[in-house]
């Protein structure tokens, strides 16, 4: 691969998720990679030191987990590359892979948990409508919830349905849901998951309350959430026993999330975001007190206690690609692979959009003293945000001298929920308005050249590019839009139903009305 383009090198070099090991057999742990060239998921044991491709599916597969006793691997499985498929199952050591279980059916995966005994899944269907269903000791499956609103397994939005679904013990199942306002603020529910019998609610519909780590003791109902109630994502334990809901203190200034817990439940690792960085604590219960856990700066995008205490997590910065470190600072398993060659720094960008609020993003430079062509890149979702990490493509832009600006416009994640919703029925209007203040403030820099301007973006970014050089038409030199939303009523029709969910609530209906 070194005989390749420096451009070519940065995209072909394999990545990897964070290995996601056994509850009870913490050394058989699952991962996914595109090392051989596609996304599969693979087996990997921590002792031993072997690692072997599950899944073989021209399609990709990104997401699995290993069952409770590490005899099995789980992975979700798409049919066509519409994104409907079916949860599967594997030997952990090999062999035919055959369904989860019994009745599931294909649709879009809103998410699995696995608990003692039980285990549960969430399916949107063609007609847009969602349900959930329960396999119990390996049976047919069991359909205990239904809604036309979104619903889905806890924690499948970040891939922690393993921490965040079932409780330790199987009796307790995690829901979020949008029957009290929208998918943009879902709300949390608590059911018996044999029966669908709620057992706890919380939520109204106007801020988000998101599970993410049952304790890992049994019979221990304690349950670690994130909300953003006052406007910040903060960290809380809500205990099902007695109903008692304890926020952490915290006197962070950005987003704080409990992502999971130490082995014997006495401490919980903290995930704290600002300006698109990460730092992790390890926060202890009784009495409080919050301890910063030494890590390189940048972005860490997983992070898991091991059943020893140690913490790992996947980290990675503009400069690094991402690598799966512990808190010791080694690295305890690598992608193979040739790695991918370093990338230049990503700095910070702030400046004033038309409503003198401050917009914060990136800014990465090329060599020399310019003046250069600048292009303004725009990311998707929208509620998603640019972080301090390794970007190819923002790479092979810079290689090719461009100066490349990221803005984390209002409708990006990061910021609270107010600069989050501050999008919501001023779609193409809110976010452009901010894009378009970026690029001024760049025209001002004397290592800009105004004449050649630039802009590009995939999925929602592509369609806000669409929308500037709609707009602006003056403003811009080029503009290259990736799989864009260009015709939003044909889109809603034939995307998902979680998808149809998040564009009625940033518009108001659907884009037809």
């Amino acid at each position: 691969m070194s005989d390749m383009p420096l451009w070519e090198r940065r995209f072909r070099a394999p990545k990897m998720t964070l290995p996601r090991w056994s509850r009870n057999a913490p050394d058989r742990a699952v991962f996914a990679s595109n090392e051989f060239g596609v996304w599969q998921v693979h087996s990997w044991n921590v002792g031993t030191g072997e690692r072997r491709k599950i899944s073989d599916h021209p399609v990709g597969v990104t997401q699995g987990y290993a069952s409770l006793d590490g005899d099995e691997v789980l992975f979700w499985q798409e049919d066509t590359g519409d994104e409907t498929g079916r949860w599967l199952r594997q030997g952990f050591e090999g062999g035919g892979s055959e369904p989860l279980f019994e009745g599931l059916p294909v649709g879009w995966n809103d998410g699995v948990a696995l608990g003692s005994g039980i285990a549960a899944v969430a399916i949107a269907d063609r007609d847009g409508g969602f349900a959930v269903f329960v396999s119990i000791d390996g049976g047919p499956a069991k359909e205990i919830a239904r809604s036309t609103e979104w619903i889905g397994i806890a924690g499948n939005w970040e891939d922690a349905g393993d921490r965040a679904g079932l409780s330790t013990d199987g009796t307790l199942l995690a829901l979020q849901h949008a029957e009290h306002g929208d998918v943009l603020h879902p709300s949390l529910r608590i059911v018996d998951p044999r029966t669908g019998s709620m057992l706890g609610e919380r939520g109204d519909g106007s801020s988000s309350v998101l599970a993410t780590a049952w304790s890992p003791i049994e019979g221990d109902r304690r349950l670690a959430v994130v909300h953003d109630e006052e406007d910040r994502e903060r960290a809380a334990i809500w205990d099902l026993a007695t109903g008692a809901w304890s926020n952490l203190d915290s006197s962070l200034p950005g987003d704080v999330t409990a992502v999971d817990w130490w082995p014997d439940a006495s401490a919980l690792l903290l995930r704290h975001g600002y300006d698109g960085r990460h730092e992790l604590f390890r926060y202890d219960i009784t009495p409080a007190s919050a301890s910063r856990i030494e890590t390189p700066p940048g972005s860490i995008t997983d992070a898991r206690v091991r059943p020893d205490g140690s913490v790992w997590y996947r980290h990675t910065d503009g400069v690094h690609r991402a690598r799966i470190l512990d808190d010791r600072g080694d690295e305890p398993i690598g992608v193979r692979g040739e790695a991918a060659p370093a990338g230049r720094p990503f700095l910070d960008w702030r400046y004033a959009n038309d409503q003198q609020q401050q917009v914060h993003g990136w800014i990465v430079e090329p060599d020399g003293d310019g003046p250069h062509p600048v292009m303004v890149f725009v990311h998707g979702g929208p509620h998603w945000l640019y972080e301090d990490a390794y970007f190819p493509e923002v790479q092979a832009y810079v290689d090719a001298g461009f100066l490349v600006a990221m803005p984390n416009y209002r409708g990006s994640s990061g910021y609270g929920r107010s600069w989050s919703d501050a999008l919501t029925g001023d779609v193409g209007f809110t976010d452009v308005d901010d894009v378009t203040a970026g690029l001024r403030d760049l025209l001002g820099r004397p290592d800009v050249d105004a004449s050649r301007t630039v802009i590009a973006g995939w999925s929602w970014g592509g369609y806000i590019t669409l929308m500037e050089l709609g707009r602006y038409p003056d403003l811009w030199t080029a503009g290259m839009a990736g799989v864009p939303v260009g015709d939003y009523v044909r889109a809603y029709e034939e995307e998902a139903p979680s998808l149809q969910a998040l564009d009625r609530a940033l518009m108001g209906g659907t884009p037809a009305t």
